[in-house]
């Protein structure tokens, strides 16, 4: 259940999936797509909770302490496939055969939306309180419209309390300041996995607390199962294996929406992993930063804020930000809601150093009760063009017969490019083997374009890859046409034409995945079914994705 890697003659370079180095929500985007450049023949730990990483890690510098050898090492140890997209990154006019980016989470559809809102005069705003140091949960004014924010979209049974509020700028500060006040040095967090990787440096960095993984597997046992479900058996057998490991685990870290799986739980899932936390005395971190990202209007999502009677409100702690449902991860706001007085306290303390600017504030507050902009232009809008992009990115995977898992949440499609055993394997994994992963994953980069492999999720099973969908038509079109071309076994040649093959004018090109047209006009490129209608029946994924 290992996260973190353990000592050898020189800093590991492995791929655990949990060491990336940076969060979707910082200004360098998720990192994730980078992890799978490690070599794949160094050992991970068995257990994560186990050991201490700063005697396992050699700093290789003279001038670091232990702690900043270990955090030079995370950054270390995943930049090469960041460093070569940057260096070769695409660019319509100026580098169209550069590395197009389908691994970084980002909300790159609705730009033109987001531009003329917060350009409007009402947001442009001085004053003097706005330059001086703010109260370090946030303006009041901010913290007013956050609560009301929340109430309406998490539908809260009962309005939700400014006092119980804290900004700061992103949910990586967020998950680094929980973990810090909530956990003592070496304590652990279950989290189901896979799972958004980051997530261990940013409760590890500051606050030298592990994840304990809870494995899930894509076998569908039944016709009331799916695949990757989480249930409270697999949350018990984790926390006894550990505890028998010595390893204290303080609370349960839940994604909801699900990033890398799309997963989104259901109301009686919810109130039963909360019931477990009870019984064992566990904080409950909800990340909920997908929330208003549900385009599949039969995708019925339920905020945890939502449940009459939360089990432990005390140790119920939710967070939420603009990164994903506004598209907007580099202006940095995220906000927390507990309605535990000490964690918002302590949390608030160390907002000294995640804090927000009182200007940002302002247009935070402004963005967040302008609720008729919101509900009739930005969301509806922005749900029809990612709900375009996907139906064009699940046709083109249906059309190679690759089996994929999507449940009409977030920006991106759980790939599954596993040799299926009725077909035959050539260019996918002919082995299943995170080595044959990494080597995929290498094949993608060296014909211009970045995906994110299963591995960086801390999955169990090679050959499952995160392929994100939220961008714009012509990036995404050349992007998958590139995939196509690794997974048919051709190699890309020269330079790359500027726009796909559909051959749209310029002009239609920049509308994008407008709802102001249907999805069907951008049609799959003319590509061959790598495998048969019959094969993928036989598999028993006929829409090209698992059952429900």
């Amino acid at each position: 259940m290992s996260t973190l890697p353990q000592r050898e003659s020189r800093a590991p370079a492995t791929c655990p999936g949990s060491a990336s180095t940076q969060d979707l929500d910082s200004n360098y985007g998720d990192g994730l797509e980078r992890e799978c450049s490690r070599k794949p023949d160094r050992k991970v730990s068995e257990f994560c909770g186990a050991g201490d990483p700063t005697a396992m890690l050699s700093s290789g510098s003279s001038y670091l302490s232990s702690r900043g050898g270990v955090i030079k090492w995370f950054w270390d140890s995943a930049e090469e496939g960041y460093r070569t997209y940057h260096a070769d990154e695409y660019d319509e006019d100026k580098n169209p055969s550069g590395i197009i980016n389908l691994g970084t989470s980002e909300n790159k559809l609705c730009f033109d939306l987001l531009s003329s809102r917060l350009s409007q005069s009402d947001m442009l705003r001085v004053e003097p309180s706005l330059l001086q140091y703010p109260d370090w949960r946030g303006h009041r004014f901010l913290r007013e419209e956050v609560a009301r924010f929340l109430s309406f979209y998490c539908k809260s049974p009962t309005p939700l309390k400014p006092e119980n509020v804290v900004v700061l700028n992103g949910c990586a500060s967020l998950f680094s300041a929980l973990a810090t006040v909530l956990c003592e040095v070496g304590e652990a967090f279950l989290i189901p996995a896979p799972y958004y990787g980051a997530i261990t440096q940013h409760v590890y960095l500051y606050g030298n607390v592990r994840l304990v993984c809870v494995y899930l597997d894509s076998e569908v046992t039944g016709l009331d199962t799916r695949p990757f479900q989480l249930t409270v058996e697999r949350l018990e057998m984790a926390l006894q294996r550990a505890n028998s490991e010595g390893v204290k685990v303080k609370g349960l870290i839940l994604i909801n929406p699900h990033n890398p799986l799309g997963d989104i739980y259901s109301p009686g899932e919810l109130r039963n992993y909360l019931e477990f936390a009870k019984r064992h005395e566990l904080h409950v971190m909800v990340d909920e930063v997908y929330m208003l990202s549900v385009f599949e209007k039969s995708a019925a999502y339920c905020s945890v804020l939502s449940l009459e009677g939360l089990p432990d409100p005390q140790r119920t702690h939710v967070m939420w930000a603009t990164s994903k449902d506004f598209g907007m991860s580099g202006l940095r706001f995220g906000t927390l809601y507990t309605e535990n007085r000490d964690v918002a306290t302590a949390v608030a303390s160390l907002c000294r150093y995640h804090g927000l600017s009182g200007l940002v504030q302002y247009q935070m507050a402004q963005l967040l009760r302008d609720r008729d902009w919101i509900n009739q232009v930005y969301l509806p809008e922005n749900h029809a063009r990612l709900k375009a992009a996907h139906t064009y990115v699940a046709g083109e995977l249906q059309a190679l017969g690759i089996p994929f898992l999507s449940r009409g949440a977030g920006f991106f499609i759980w790939v599954d490019l596993r040799k299926p055993e009725p077909l035959p394997p050539s260019q996918f994994l002919p082995e299943a083997t995170f080595k044959e992963e990494m080597l995929l994953w290498r094949r993608f980069l060296d014909n211009k374009v970045l995906l994110s492999c299963g591995k960086t999720f801390e999955c169990k099973e090679p050959g499952w890859f995160r392929l994100v969908f939220s961008d714009k038509a012509h990036r995404l079109c050349l992007g998958m046409r590139r995939v196509r071309q690794v997974l048919g076994g051709k190699s890309q040649v020269a330079e790359e034409p500027h726009s796909c093959q559909a051959q749209e004018p310029r002009s239609q090109q920049q509308v994008s995945w407008s709802s102001l047209g249907d999805s069907r006009a951008w049609q799959p490129l003319p590509t061959r079914a790598i495998w048969g209608c019959e094969d993928r029946r036989r598999m028993g994924h006929l829409s090209g994705g698992y059952p429900m």
